[in-house]
């Protein structure tokens, strides 16, 4: 597979979230068949693995270290923070970090993210201290996620970002605004969790799907019927694109983000061996100029329902 940079680190086109595989997505797949998964994808030739010490309360951080313990220094993994009090930063940014180490089995990770931008911290003062984990040999690079331009402006002054990481897809556009392009100009690289839009672009979900528990899709306001309805368009012009490319609608997705941006890396969840090979197969899709141009001539015209919010996901915990 090809690769891209995310400032320094060099990674695979295509990465794998791994969050689907400890919540998130209604009933969990074995252990053994997520690492059966996640080695494969390696054989595949992916080889960024993004995980969080929140995904499954620290188990999927766990389970990634495990499944990429043969083969730690030929992949890359991403993992994230949240903080949750103002005091004493740095040694609770790397007491955190040593306890995603151990459960990731490995004394470094490649990317390390703040999760999410908590209001009365500084990014300055998350950089610098990123800054020094960075030379500890503990970190390789850092990043934000879900943050705006003006912090990572901020944040990249004091100790360069490696990547931002935020939802991006044909659904959800809003970072093309000026994250994106302020990623572009500093030569930071972005990561696009979602970049399936939860599953609706692949094309599968139906008005009548029904979505319990901790499913995120329950609360995400794209699944509901009346938007999963609304938004057929979109679906139809994939399709269309999809019969003549002899591909699916998923590909036609990730092909045309990997055409749009040469710094932008899609990290699908695939928890089915069939979703694994037909996104990461998506690499080998090539859009011509017109093509390109022809599908975002096409969503320009189309209008979006539905959204995915923090405040919404929040609903699964009450």
């Amino acid at each position: 597979m090809r690769t891209r940079k995310l400032r320094d680190i060099e990674v695979s086109e295509i990465g794998y979230g791994c969050m689907g595989f400890s919540h998130g997505y209604g009933a969990l797949p074995s252990k053994e068949d997520a690492i059966r998964l996640i080695r494969m994808a390696y054989e595949m030739g992916c080889t960024h693995f993004d995980t969080a010490e929140g995904y499954g309360a620290g188990a999927n951080e766990d389970l990634v270290g495990e499944a990429l313990a043969p083969f730690r220094h030929k992949v890359t993994i991403g993992t994230k923070l949240h903080l949750y009090h103002h005091e004493n930063l740095a040694q609770q940014i790397e007491e955190r970090l040593d306890a995603s180490l151990k459960r990731l089995h490995t004394d470094y990770v490649d990317l390390y993210y703040q999760h999410r931008n908590e209001a009365g911290v500084p990014p300055e003062e998350v950089a610098g201290i990123m800054g020094k984990l960075i030379q500890k040999g503990k970190i390789c690079g850092w990043g934000q996620s879900m943050t705006t331009a003006e912090e990572i402006r901020r944040a990249n002054a004091v100790t360069p970002l490696s990547a931002v990481q935020s939802e991006y897809s044909m659904m959800e556009r809003m970072f093309e605004k000026d994250v994106i392009p302020t990623c572009g100009e500093l030569g930071i690289g972005f990561v696009a969790f979602s970049p399936m839009a939860s599953g609706f672009l692949s094309g599968k979900c139906q008005k009548t799907d029904v979505y319990t528990g901790d499913d995120v899709r329950r609360v995400i306001t794209r699944f509901s019927p009346e938007n999963v309805e609304a938004n057929q368009p979109l679906l139809l012009m994939l399709q269309r694109f999809a019969e003549q490319k002899h591909s699916t609608p998923a590909q036609i997705s990730l092909a045309w983000m990997l055409r749009k941006y040469g710094f932008v890396v899609p990290i699908p969840g695939m928890r089915r061996e069939e979703r694994l090979k037909e996104n990461l197969g998506a690499v080998e899709l090539v859009l011509s100029e017109n093509e390109f141009g022809e599908i975002e001539q096409a969503l320009s015209n189309i209008v979006i329902y539905g959204n995915r919010t923090d405040e919404d996901i929040a609903k699964l915990r009450e």
